[in-house]
């Protein structure tokens, strides 16, 4: 019996594995490619492997002008962005989920309607509102964008992940002495972890990753540029520099993994721990 369901199930995972790998061969070409000598890159029989391993592209990624000060500023933008989005959708997910209150229903539609609205077409308002408050060219403008795109989802999920939370075990705090905020305080925000966890790298990762914002918005302060924006300079009088931009590509998605790798275990008892209920 066991071994019919095995082989049931070999198309399921031969259609894993081809997926796995259809996905995972960019990022390995990716690094690859930053580890191979110009010579091995710009040949006409690309090779899987680098014949030999240099790390003169990570030194030139490195050296290149603003590299601290983009590193600085993606950071900063990301960081704030996704610490007042959290800051608000506590706010927000707790009002919608244990209060009731005219126009709530019709709130938590708005909210879905901003969830699936393609941010990309809002450029241009954007761009209009940002030129005329004089925010044009400044990282706030990124700031307060990457608020706005990652809010509705953390309101969602944190909204969601918050209804399987029983309303006793805050009434219980509240006879025993604590204040609504000092139950939510106490009780409520330590069970809200793996929520809090899995919005926040799905922030980090919208805002750390975005492009077209931060090339659209800032377009004449080179200082106020992101990595995003940095990565597309890798260019010369010659062409591309292919394995520069492949370091510095490396160097960027490091972030990003190391915070998925840290935040794993909690990222999916998050998200499926916000959509039991709606």
């Amino acid at each position: 019996m066991n071994r019919s369901f095995r082989l049931r199930r070999l198309p399921l995972y031969a259609a894993a594995a081809v997926t796995v790998t259809l996905c995972l061969f960019p990022v390995y070409w990716m690094m690859s490619t930053a580890f191979k000598p110009t010579r091995d890159i710009q040949t006409d029989t690309p090779q899987l492997l680098p014949t030999t391993w240099t790390f003169d592209h990570f030194r030139t990624a490195v050296q290149a002008d603003g590299f601290a000060l983009f590193w600085r500023n993606s950071i900063l933008v990301t960081v704030s962005a996704v610490l007042l989005a959290l800051l608000v959708a506590l706010g927000a997910a707790f009002a919608v989920a244990r209060l009731r209150w005219r126009g709530r229903r019709q709130f938590i539609l708005m909210i879905f309607i901003a969830q699936m609205a393609p941010w990309e077409s809002l450029i241009i308002p954007m761009y209009i509102i940002s030129r005329d408050t004089g925010m044009l060219d400044r990282l706030p403008i990124l700031t307060l964008i990457y608020f706005m795109i990652t809010l509705p989802f953390t309101v969602v999920v944190l909204r969601g992940f918050l209804a399987t939370i029983p309303p006793e075990l805050e009434e219980s705090a509240r006879v025993d002495g604590c204040t609504h905020l000092g139950a939510f305080r106490r009780v409520v925000f330590p069970l809200l972890a793996p929520g809090l966890m899995a919005t926040s790298m799905f922030g980090f990762i919208t805002a750390w990753n975005e492009f077209a914002y931060a090339n659209f918005l800032i377009i004449k302060d080179q200082d106020s540029r992101t990595l995003p924006v940095w990565l597309s300079s890798f260019q010369n009088t010659f062409g591309t520099d292919w394995g520069a931009t492949m370091a510095a590509s490396t160097l960027f998605a490091l972030p990003a993994l190391a915070i998925f790798l840290l935040l794993q275990r909690h990222v999916t008892s998050g998200f499926a721990s916000g959509a039991v209920k709606g």
